[in-house]
């Protein structure tokens, strides 16, 4: 079974978190989210705080197949000034695993230098933080595995995307299906 490590840092953006956290569970994928502060409780950006699974520190993020970077504006300052996810991050890219980057937090990947000739996209306006990046702005880009996504309102098409990428497109679509029911 895949597993995906989503890194929460306070000031994280609740539904860009969680809404994949949600989905990806839901449909079968093993997902662990990893406090970086050091302490289980992460503070989002709006007041909604939640119990993470694992602190970083203690966290198996070595078996995992994916990290996931939620946005927000302080909690992607929060990732990007951890040098413990940023080693992480380039362990993932060099061993050719997936990182996933939502809203602003690609901006931590554009500030490592990790998408020099990649496809990208991010919350709008903080596209000239991509540095290298060839920018989209497309609900989600996918190149190689380097995932990213807009924001908040592309929560649930990255959610699908990423549980495409573990599962098969037929899965995805009745997930989507599933969730979009109307009542």
């Amino acid at each position: 079974m895949a597993k995906v490590i989503t890194f929460l840092a306070d000031g994280f953006e609740e539904i860009e978190a969680l809404t994949p956290v949600d989905i990806l569970r839901r449909g079968g994928i093993e997902v662990v989210t990893v406090s970086i502060s050091g302490n289980k409780t992460v503070y989002g950006s709006h007041g909604i705080n939640v119990e993470a699974d694992a602190v970083f520190s203690e966290a198996d993020i070595d078996s995992a197949d994916m990290l996931f970077l939620p946005g927000g504006k302080k909690g992607t300052e929060n990732l990007d000034n951890s040098e413990a996810v940023k080693a992480k991050i380039r362990e993932f890219l060099a061993a050719d695993k997936y990182v996933a980057a939502i809203c602003a937090a690609p901006t931590v990947l554009g500030h490592m230098g990790v998408l020099e000739g990649k496809k990208a996209t991010c919350y709008g306006g903080l596209e000239g933080q991509l540095t290298g990046a060839i920018t989209s702005t497309d609900a989600v880009v996918v190149d190689g595995n380097i995932i990213t996504s807009r924001g908040m309102g592309t929560s649930l098409d990255l959610a699908l995307k990423l549980l495409e990428i573990f599962s098969d497109e037929e899965s995805a679509k009745k997930m989507a299906a599933a969730v979009m029911r109307p009542c």
